[in-house]
């Protein structure tokens, strides 16, 4: 019986493959671990879903991942930015050639019309609704239609990226009726009572939460370079090549849709992925497992055929220690507690050695912004124990003491993270090991996720493993380290910070010259390493391979990886 299961598992996975379609010529196949939740570009929840709506719809702004930097997508070039008062002003243009797929041009009234879908009530928009709430109104341009003025509350440099990035819906074709077009967008700010009960945004609504809206590949229409041709849930995901494409006419290399045909196979399991890739039925994997992807680097016959690649992410893993308790009050605890931190193994035994370690909350591959003075936290019981005594902890058989607020206490941390996250338990559980090695006992608690989060919020923990995640374009580090969120129910969690680090982070945000934005992105890593309140412990490489049939595949960091847009077929 035992021989028959992997024949039986390989006859399965034959099967589904050989019920695909037969493959195309000009086809890229990828692999999506799930199907999307959605395809609506206005309520997407999930990164499946955002791989895809990329392909179909565009933004003002995006990424180019060639070089991991802002471009023009939809607009001619980045906004013009002018600060007036209490309010910014961001003015953008259109690009002239920009065509949704009936061939009609992309005007400053589908830019409005996308604002209104995104802030109106009734509407399915809870994913983005927040993200364009600084957003108080559109002017558009009398003479031109293509050009047209956000106005925005205050200002913060990275107005820039939120103003540009988010998908532009053509309004003939969401909107056939006009329904929305005489409401003005600055009544979708503010007090929305009044819209709940008009009549024509609730037929507007009651229509666009309808499936066909999140589905359907005759509504999903933008103007990116691939329309949806089928959806077949649980097993695969087709595009098409539009024809006479404009972005092919335009002179800007990050517009590309060049593969004629782009095929997204829903693959839940990792290793039948695996298995799929080395049987050459994909072209693209991603996330491919640390000991698996060591594998495949050993493997002659495959390397004939595919490329792999580790580039550096944005991703990373990070120690909170809730400072607001008396025994982690003062930072020399807190550094003894860093000093049995054991980064070094953490990346070896959880990342096998595909990550690199941090003395910040920057990435290291930013080494414009990244403090190359200051050195990470190793594995030093000496340091520790030096800094306990310092801290007035004193060492007996049965472990440390102090006398905190007149009474007797024994140092002793609960470490909590999110269950079903392996990498983190297996760091918590060394990080036990060694702060046992010093005298210290640790308990170890995997929450389900949204107690874990509760609690977090709530200040109920000792110290957490979590992950963080982040990008190049934006340091806006408020919601997690400013002491206005530091209360109960906030985001920063851990209490880290005071009023000199809290303008410290106000400079940075207000800060437009990168140079000045360096300088004081380089004192807040120092002040938040000698804080080890926040500790960042490393950052993470992303697993991938990419059949060698292919060029121009722009691996980067940033999800998901690859524009598989660009990619060329070598001649």
């Amino acid at each position: 019986m035992r021989k028959l299961y992997p024949l039986l598992f390989s006859l399965l996975l034959s099967f589904s493959f050989c019920s695909q379609p037969q493959r195309q010529p000009e086809e890229v196949r990828v692999r999506l671990a799930t199907d999307p939740q959605t395809l609506s570009p206005v309520n997407y929840s999930d990164s499946e879903g955002l791989q895809v709506i990329n392909l179909l719809f565009q933004s003002l702004l995006g990424v180019d991942m060639e070089d991991d930097r802002l471009k023009p997508v939809l607009a001619k070039s980045l906004p013009l930015i002018e600060q007036k008062d209490s309010v910014t002003l961001i003015t953008y243009e259109l690009r002239d050639e920009a065509r949704w797929s009936n061939g009609t041009p992309v005007t400053s009234d589908d830019i409005a019309f996308t604002l209104k879908v995104l802030k109106a009530p009734l509407v399915q928009n809870e994913q983005v609704k927040t993200q364009v709430a600084f957003i108080r109104d559109l002017i558009q341009d009398k003479d031109n239609n293509r050009k047209f003025t956000f106005v925005c509350d205050s200002f913060t440099p990275e107005m820039e990226l939120l103003s540009g990035d988010f998908f532009i819906i053509p309004a003939y074709l969401f909107d056939p009726e006009n329904l929305l077009k005489n409401i003005p967008v600055a009544a979708f700010t503010d007090s929305l009572s009044k819209l709940e009960n008009h009549n024509n945004l609730k037929a507007f609504a009651a229509k666009f939460n309808t499936p066909a809206y999140n589905n359907d590949g005759k509504m999903l229409q933008g103007s990116a370079g691939y329309l949806l041709e089928e959806w077949m849930p649980g097993q695969y995901i087709k595009l098409r090549q539009k024809e006479n494409w404009w972005g092919k006419n335009a002179d800007a290399t990050n517009l590309t849709a060049n593969p004629e045909h782009i095929t997204l196979q829903i693959i839940p399991d990792n290793t039948t992925a695996l298995l799929a890739l080395k049987n050459r039925q994909l072209d693209v994997l991603k996330d491919i497992p640390a000991r698996e992807f060591d594998q495949l680097k050993q493997n002659t016959a495959f390397l004939e055929d595919y490329n792999l690649f580790t580039p550096d992410s944005y991703k990373s893993i990070y120690a909170g220690l809730n400072s607001r308790l008396p025994k982690f009050a003062d930072k020399q605890t807190r550094q003894a507690i860093a000093y049995l931190l054991d980064i070094a193994n953490y990346i070896k035994v959880t990342q096998q050695q595909y990550a690199i370690p941090t003395a910040g909350i920057i990435p290291p591959k930013l080494k414009e912004y990244y403090n190359t003075d200051l050195k990470p936290y190793t594995l030093n019981p000496d340091k520790a124990r030096q800094l306990l005594q310092t801290a007035g902890w004193q060492k007996r058989d049965s472990g440390w003491f102090k006398t905190i607020n007149g009474k007797e206490q024994q140092l002793t941390i609960v470490v909590s993270y999110k269950a079903g996250n392996n990498i983190i338990e297996s760091t918590a559980l060394m990080f036990q090991q060694n702060a046992a090695a010093l005298g210290i006992p640790v308990e170890i608690e995997a929450q389900e996720g949204n107690l874990f989060t509760q609690n977090s919020r709530e200040h109920q923990f000792e110290m957490f493993f979590r992950p963080l995640s982040g990008n190049p374009f934006a340091f806006n580090f408020e919601p997690i380290l400013h002491t206005s969120y530091a209360a109960k129910g906030g985001t920063n969690y851990t209490g880290f910070g005071n009023a000199e680090t809290d303008a410290l982070i106000q400079t940075i945000n207000k800060s437009t010259d990168a140079k000045q934005k360096a300088t004081y992105l380089k004192q807040l890593q120092k002040v938040m390493l000698d804080e080890a309140t926040f500790i960042v412990l490393y950052y993470t490489k992303e697993r991938l391979a990419i059949h060698k049939r292919f060029q121009n595949t722009k691996v980067s960091g940033l999800s998901p990886n690859y524009d598989v847009s660009a990619f060329q077929i070598k001649k």
